[in-house]
């Protein structure tokens, strides 16, 4: 049985009640999810992170004139991840309790007014409090989304979906620092949190007039149970799904973080070489991102395993980083800058398949929760990557120990991938669903 829903085909999965046909058999018509619903749901990812990454840009000219200490920036950087994780968890609750499609817009509401609310600030305590605002806004943009590609396309679908949304990891930070390096230069620091925050709450209004109908519907739909925290905890896939996440983004956070000092201390890069070699890396990435999305959907149609082509692909993205980490701990300046070129193709395959492979294994039932579980547990790596690295370095005195860390731990997501997760299948969860809306 294919149904249209907008210019998604949603094929409901054997054994499963499918979200259009418990809105048919309840007597409601289900609302479009449409192609501009799907690119606002990628604009508010690419907002989150421009918008998270104002900091850092905006960091020489806050330091300065906040007489801020590194200890303190650091605790500035720290806090979001501190929050970030956690709320996660809040966040999954949340859509629960009013859908997905209300807890994006009162996440981006409040992210928006923490960073406006940051041009304002006077001192390192209100810009701390304002950082962990960001943090607890934000962290609904991966629950939410997640639930909403799983709610209305089938798992055969989610690769192209997930890319697409995905992209704006990468392109977020690129464009922002790129827009925000020019904002500052001519106007400041402070008008650049103000004017991009302003400019993120203008996505509240599409959002609202494209989304009112299916808000509506969601909301009606709240009263289907979806399985407890304490069931998805006890699935050996959610904890292999959610170690690989962190070991994937393990290397993409030491990249992240260290990349400019790397190249500028250890290669003798000057600052425009190092920015333009990470434009490059980010760049590709997002090209990767597009297109491993698009091949493994095509792949998936063409009659291959669904559970094939993910694990297939994650678990290439693991390998890809220990080779680009071993590249850039043994090698000379080339093979190093390869490496980190390289690396841009583990970036790009993780994104879509993380979040796709989450999403199927949780069902349209429970993929806040699970999404939001394992986005926290992979996120960590933001908290910890950074700290490690440094201390690996202060240590040893040498980058290459810290990205033989990072390899080994790249190596322990492909296991977690292939020994924990084993396979890609929807989980059969033991609640079940309302008899009024199941169709007979």
């Amino acid at each position: 049985m294919i149904q249209q829903s907008g210019y998604f085909q949603i094929a409901p999965t054997e054994g499963r009640v499918s979200h259009l046909e418990s809105q048919q058999a309840a007597g409601s018509k289900a609302a479009p999810f449409t192609r501009a619903v799907l690119a606002l749901l990628a604009l508010a990812i690419f907002i989150n992170y421009v918008d998270r990454g104002n900091l850092a840009t905006a960091a020489p000219l806050i330091k300065g004139e906040l007489k801020l200490s590194n200890a303190q920036y650091g605790l500035l950087v720290s806090a979001f991840f501190w929050v970030y994780v956690p709320g996660q968890i809040i966040a999954a609750w949340l859509v629960q309790k009013i859908n997905a499609y209300r807890t994006l817009a009162l996440g981006l509401a409040v992210w928006s007014v923490a960073t406006i609310a940051s041009g304002l600030a006077t001192g390192f305590l209100m810009l701390l409090g304002l950082r962990v605002l960001l943090g607890i806004g934000e962290s609904a943009g991966f629950p939410a989304s997640s639930k909403l590609l799983a709610q209305h396309l089938p798992p055969e679908r989610l690769g192209k979906a997930n890319a697409i949304v995905s992209a704006g990891i990468y392109l977020g930070p690129t464009v922002g620092t790129f827009l925000g390096g020019i904002f500052i230069a001519h106007l400041g620091w402070r008008p650049l949190f103000i004017v991009f925050g302003a400019t993120s709450m203008l996505w509240l209004v599409p959002w609202a007039m494209s989304t009112r109908a299916l808000s509506a519907t969601a909301q009606g739909d709240i009263k289907i149970a979806e399985p407890p925290f304490g069931e998805l905890l006890s699935k050996r896939e959610l904890w292999g799904a959610s170690i690989g996440h962190f070991c994937a983004n393990y290397p993409f956070y030491l990249i992240l973080s260290w990349l400019p000092l790397y190249l500028v201390k250890s290669h003798g890069y000057s600052i425009t070489e190092m920015a333009r070699l990470g434009g490059m890396v980010y760049g590709l990435s997002t090209v990767v991102c597009l297109g491993s999305g698009w091949i493994a959907d095509h792949w998936i149609s063409a009659g291959s395993s669904l559970s094939r082509v993910r694990m297939t692909m994650i678990c290439l993205c693991q390998f890809i980083w220990l080779a680009c980490m071993l590249a850039c701990g043994f090698g000379d300046t080339r093979l190093a800058i390869a490496g980190l070129l390289i690396s841009s193709a583990a970036i790009g395959l993780a994104g879509p398949n993380l979040y796709a492979i989450g999403q199927t294994l949780a069902g349209p039932r429970a993929a806040g929760k699970w999404v939001g579980i394992q986005n926290a547990i992979g996120n960590i790596a933001g908290i910890v990557a950074p700290v490690i690295t440094g201390v690996i370095i202060d240590w040893t005195g040498k980058f290459s120990f810290a990205f033989f860390a990072a390899g080994l731990v790249a190596l322990v997501g492909a296991c977690s991938w292939i020994f924990l997760v084993r396979g890609v299948e929807p989980i059969v969860w033991s609640a079940v669903e309302p008899k009024a809306l199941v169709p007979s």
